[in-house]
């Protein structure tokens, strides 16, 4: 399920670099963080949904890439994110 159109302004509003900024790396880590945030809470209440679960797993490999990317060309920025969403606790 999609984030409704509020909380993805607000993620997007806290986590972007500049005026405009709807893609970069930081961005696009903040908003699979909520979403699968989310998706973990149904799979707990649904623990048959496998279909929801293969995308969830899809999200994690996705913010795993995009993770390492930061950590390679950005290590302090990846820093700060990691720890602003309680990453790698």
């Amino acid at each position: 399920m999609p984030l409704d159109k509020d909380t993805k302004a607000k993620i997007i509003e806290e986590y972007r670099l500049h005026n405009g900024d709807t893609g970069s790396a930081e961005v696009q880590v903040a908003l699979l963080t909520a979403r699968i945030q989310h998706l973990t809470e149904h799979l707990k209440k649904h623990p048959k949904d496998f279909h929801s679960r293969r995308g969830l797993m899809k999200m994690i490999g996705h913010r795993r890439k995009l993770l390492k990317y930061l950590k390679r060309e950005k290590p302090q920025q990846y820093k700060e994110l990691i720890s602003k969403l309680g990453l790698r606790g």
